[in-house]
């Protein structure tokens, strides 16, 4: 699940969903950024009756009309938003992708009209502090929790650990950075430490290696001068598959455990493609 598109992703036809277009919208892109020459976030409009809780996904649908792709994408923005916000990487030559690639303001693109997904707080249970530990656009999500003053003000620390390859893909770096001057944050109790990690640009971070390796020898815990314990600690992990699957490793290793059965856990997962 998430932004980035890999070969065998399910693809879904406008035939498949005939008779069934109540369950999406037709929007409007409102603004594209570029972070990359593959890596972009966009604004569409908002159906007046989305909604949705901070971490979770809905399905984006690009694509001629007898040829729709749709794809699940983590939405970006808070939930009080009069617009969704979104954050894609391209892959060359993906049916997704291209479409997408294309896209300029004012375009049309369709969103279902419900959304999905377990990456949320009210799926852990109640923690001194939150770590979030995203790769690559698995940061989406996590830029919607911190959007959300109730989170602000039911921690007191507020972890974000943010790995991509280079210093540029690091989306909405001086947005998080500057959250706690915010207008709804301001007088929050939590106080935010963020992460951003580069581990292919020697020195354009403080630290600089995968963030399964951070956590393994102690690097993570030292940068946020913070331990990751499970009686206080609560952890949300949104990435890659192979990063989701070592975290959650080592991370039952320390005695976390997941949402089972209606009782919170320490720790919840979203992985990308």
């Amino acid at each position: 699940m998430g932004a980035i598109e890999e070969p065998g992703l399910e693809v879904l036809a406008t035939r498949n969903l005939a008779g069934a277009q109540d369950k999406w919208t037709t929007e409007r892109v409102l603004s594209i950024r570029w972070w990359t020459p593959t890596l972009l976030s966009f604004r569409t409009t908002r159906y007046r009756g989305f909604r949705f809780t901070p971490g979770h996904y809905t399905r984006l649908g690009l694509g001629a009309a007898d040829d729709v792709a749709w794809r699940p994408f983590s939405l970006a923005s808070a939930a009080y938003d009069e617009f969704l916000e979104f954050i894609a990487v391209l892959v060359p030559g993906g049916t997704f992708s291209e479409p997408l690639r294309q896209l300029r303001e004012g375009d049309a693109i369709r969103v279902d009209k419900a959304s999905y997904g377990f990456l949320t707080v009210d799926h852990l249970a109640p923690g001194r502090e939150l770590w979030m530990l995203a790769s690559g656009t698995g940061l989406g999500p996590f830029l919607a929790i911190l959007k959300d003053p109730a989170v602000w003000q039911n921690h007191q620390r507020l972890i974000v650990a943010h790995s991509v390859r280079h210093s540029s893909e690091l989306a909405w770096r001086d947005e998080i950075a500057g959250m706690p001057q915010g207008e709804l944050i301001a007088e929050a109790k939590a106080r935010l430490t963020y992460l951003p990690i580069a581990t292919r640009e020697p020195g354009a971070t403080a630290l600089a290696d995968r963030i399964p390796r951070l956590l393994a020898d102690g690097r993570l815990e030292a940068a946020a001068a913070c331990p990751l314990d499970v009686a206080h600690s609560r952890v949300l992990v949104c990435g890659n598959p192979e990063m989701t699957r070592e975290l959650r490793q080592s991370l039952s290793a320390r005695g976390f455990a997941t949402n089972r059965r209606g009782v919170p856990g320490q720790m919840a997962f979203e992985k990308y493609w």
